[in-house]
């Protein structure tokens, strides 16, 4: 899987850039806050139907445009693809907020951003990746979320149709306060937040099984077998012996009036965790940061091996800015990971994990981005 054009109009800081990246190893380098992340943020969003930096869409949209554009020309094992996406304004958009965001795949419109899935497969590395052990569980179950909907593109739905669930759970457990609660509505909003958070924690459980021997194998070879590192997932509602949507219809119901008091659900998939242990401990509590941040990598290279053993072929690698945060045998155990990668690197400046492998160089500067021979 390679990305053979990227056009962007109207994109951050860009007014328009079109690049054609080699099938390797791509170095972006320009001075910090030149454009560099928002060419693969612009990939990310191609990939995913949204930014990794933002949950607000205008903000993808340059100053004083009424819109932006992005496409991108991919090339995969059952041929070309072609990935775009408008941004719109709400002052420029009509009163329908799909209006605001349209996905294009092959020059038809998507209906939901769900059909994305699996159509470019990224794996997406920055230095705030490096925090994924110590950061919250938040971080952790996106991390789990984000690569099954590339893994699995009807994981996209599940999770969806939870999110649903239990926004409308959380509005009715609020109006406690104003209106009682009618029992059998409740009910209902329990047993679909069982049925599909059953789906959905069955489908973790299978990720960070897969994902953990992988993770195990790398870090191994990261520390020279100096440790074990062991990943598993940890559900908020534990199910071992039982129906996972017996367990947490049986949750839901035993936290009811615990959560009318505090009015949101406290149990569920949506408090999920992956615990991370070092030799039986707890790296999230007793490891360094050395250790941390080598779980940390260890974790987000497994990706790389599990889309290449699930997909088919290898993902497309975003690496913004995160060289200078290793040292050198991590980075060439990173670098050694994408052999088979397309990558786009970015760095302030030409890295000598570049130099020692031959790549295609762009320099990003005041708005533009040229290919240097």
């Amino acid at each position: 899987m390679r990305i053979r054009k990227l056009v962007l109009n109207g994109f951050r800081s860009y007014d328009h850039v079109e690049i054609s990246p080699s099938a390797g190893l791509n170095l972006l380098y320009g001075e910090n806050a030149a454009g560099k992340t928002n060419l693969l943020e612009a990939v990310f969003l191609c990939a995913l139907g949204r930014s990794h930096r933002t949950s607000r869409d205008p903000e993808m949209i340059g100053h004083n445009r009424a819109g932006a554009y992005v496409g991108l020309e991919l090339e995969t094992k059952s041929g070309t693809r072609l990935v775009e996406i408008k941004l719109r304004t709400g002052d420029d958009a009509s009163k329908n907020p799909k209006d605001k965001k349209q996905i294009f795949i092959d020059r038809q419109r998507a209906e939901k951003a769900g059909e994305l899935m699996g159509v470019l497969n990224v794996v997406m590395f920055s230095p705030e990746d490096l925090a994924l052990v110590k950061a919250s569980p938040e971080v952790r179950r996106r991390f789990m979320d984000m690569e099954l909907c590339q893994l699995h593109p009807a994981y996209y739905r599940k999770a969806a149709m939870y999110n649903a669930a239990l926004r409308q759970r959380n509005a009715l457990i609020k109006e406690a306060f104003m209106n009682p609660i009618d029992p059998e509505v409740l009910d209902m909003w329990n047993a679909q937040l069982a049925r599909t958070g059953a789906e959905v924690m069955r489908s973790r459980l299978e990720f960070m099984d897969e994902i953990s021997t992988i993770a195990s194998d790398m870090h191994r070879r990261l520390t020279g077998g100096r440790e074990q590192l062991f990943t598993f997932y940890e559900p908020n509602v534990p199910f071992e012996g039982k129906e996972a949507e017996y367990a947490i219809y049986e949750a839901l119901e035993a936290s009811r009036e615990e959560d009318i008091r505090r009015g949101f659900t406290s149990r569920g998939p949506h408090r999920d965790d992956i615990g991370i242990k070092l030799d039986e401990k707890d790296v999230k509590v007793f490891g360094s940061q050395g250790q941390q941040r080598t779980a940390a990598l260890s974790l987000k290279l497994s990706e790389l091996a599990l889309i290449r053993e699930v997909v088919g072929e290898s993902p497309v690698l975003l690496l913004d800015d995160v060289l200078s945060e290793l040292d050198d045998s991590r980075q060439k155990a990173l670098m050694e990971s994408a052999f088979d990668c397309q990558c786009l690197l970015t760095a302030t400046g030409v890295e000598s994990a570049a130099r020692n492998r031959a790549a295609c160089l762009f320099e990003v500067k005041d708005g533009r981005v040229t290919q240097v021979e």
